[in-house]
Formats: structure tokens, C-alpha cells, sequence
């Protein structure tokens, strides 16, 4: 049974890994600071997911078990909560589209608000 386990939060683990890589790249290659925090919070969030709960298995205690699942909750609730924080700030900061992305550009929207 140990063996299954162990197995199990290996894999969990390299698909963390992997979520967090994906997580990486897109805040590395992504035009603009809105679609960089998409990836980061999303694929953030699932792969920090995935390695608490590795650790939470690999760990075969209940305590650090425990932990993991607290940290994972935690994760989950506040990881969508500042990211939409930080894009509401950085909106209403006029922050630039990048050129690919899509959707009213800030200075297009501070114009259209003083024209009515």
C-alpha cells in the first residue's frame, strides 16, 4: 500500500511540476501584464495544488497532511482573489493592452467616459 502511495504522489508531483512550468512560460512569453497573470494564477494555483497534495501523500502523516490540504484551501481561495485585485488595480491604473490582446484599452475607455 506504501508503495501505491508513494507512486501516487510522484505523479502528482511531476504533474505539479509540469502545471508550474506551463505557469512559467506563460508569464515569460504572454504580450501584456493581464494575460501574464491569467497564467500565473491559473496554472499557479493548480500546480501548487498538485505538489501540496504530493507532499501531503508522500508525507504519510496525518499532521503534515493536514497542512497540506489547509495550504491547498488556501491557495485555491486567495490565488483568484489577487489576481482579480491586481488586474482591477492595473485597469484602473491605465495600464496598455498588449497588441494581440483583446478588449477596451483603458485610455480608449477614459476617453469614451470624458466624451459623455
Amino acid at each position: 500500500m506504501r508503495d501505491i502511495v508513494l507512486c501516487l504522489g510522484g505523479g502528482f508531483l511531476i504533474l505539479g511540476a509540469i502545471f508550474t512550468l506551463i505557469a512559467a512560460l506563460g508569464v515569460i512569453r504572454l504580450p501584456d501584464l493581464y494575460t501574464r497573470m491569467h497564467a500565473a494564477s491559473k496554472a499557479g494555483a493548480v500546480g501548487g495544488g498538485l505538489v501540496l497534495l504530493a507532499v501531503g501523500l508522500v508525507s504519510l502523516d496525518a499532521a503534515v497532511a493536514l497542512r497540506a490540504l489547509i495550504g491547498i484551501v488556501f491557495l485555491l481561495l486567495t490565488t483568484p482573489l489577487s489576481a482579480h485585485l491586481l488586474a482591477r488595480a492595473s485597469y484602473l491604473g491605465n495600464q496598455p493592452l498588449g497588441e494581440s490582446s483583446v478588449g477596451v484599452d483603458p485610455k480608449t475607455r477614459l476617453e469614451q467616459n470624458s466624451q459623455a
